[in-house]
């Protein structure tokens, strides 16, 4: 069984209840739930959320939705991804974030097909990065995920989930998906207003004719649509700054 894991909150410093800003009339964190059940390797979709107050709403609009939603520890969000392997009990747990809702399918697809094969304990397309920021999936077997909750014990490790496994390639066999095209450099997550922008641009240029888009759509309207490609250097400028 392959379980994909959502990590969520609204409690963001930058852009607070951005996974619930609207995006064509519906919360970003769905938008990306659309995407992330196109990808055929998944089994079970599970959003672990904190069980804060402030992510009640998040939590309510979700299984109001008929998701499966798990609520653990605000700051120990490793805890959270092996709770849930542990309740479901898969062989493989993906990683994702809920603040990447231009989220590829197929790239869960391969990053998941990628550790099959390699019987890696841990996968990634983002060591190196050779795609945009905001494609991130990580996939990691339920073993190695259960090694990292009972070892790991510094904040940051159990804040960020996996660099207990990245950190330790020799102990945890590795696998990095990547292409020949490098676009490494572009900004596709939301982190701030100016992300939020591009990526609410995206949605409204191409969902309607193409619910399916991709990333191969996004690169051509880019190229089409300079006032869009405006928008998407914004959001580096603004990460940088």
């Amino acid at each position: 069984m392959i379980l994909g894991v959502l990590q969520a909150r609204t409690s963001s410093s930058r852009m607070p209840g951005k996974v619930m800003a609207p995006i064509l009339q519906e919360p970003m964190i769905w938008r990306q739930i659309e995407r992330i059940r196109r990808a055929r390797s998944l089994d079970k979709l599970v959003v672990a959320t904190s069980e804060e107050p402030s992510d009640d709403g998040l939590a309510g609009f979700l299984l109001g939705r008929g998701m499966t939603v798990y609520r653990g520890e605000l700051n120990d969000v490793l805890g959270r991804f092996a709770a849930c392997a542990e309740a479901w009990g898969p062989t493989h747990v993906v990683r994702m974030t809920a603040d990447c809702p231009l989220i590829e399918p197929r790239l869960i697809d391969a990053v998941v097909a990628l550790a099959l094969e390699n019987r890696a304990a841990y996968a990634t397309n983002f060591e190196p990065r050779t795609y945009p920021d905001g494609l991130d999936v990580e996939v990691m077997t339920a073993e190695a995920l259960a090694t990292a909750h009972r070892e790991a014990s510094e904040t940051y490790d159990r804040e960020h989930v996996t660099p207990f496994l990245r950190n330790r390639p020799q102990r945890f066999p590795q696998g990095s998906l990547v292409q020949a095209t490098d676009l490494g450099a572009l900004r596709w997550t939301v982190d701030r207003p100016e992300d939020f922008a591009f990526v609410r641009a995206v949605y409204e240029a191409l969902y309607t004719d193409d619910p399916d888009f991709g990333m191969e759509e996004i690169l051509d309207l880019l190229d089409r649509r300079p006032d869009i490609a405006a928008l998407s250097e914004r959001c580096l400028q603004a990460a940088a700054a």
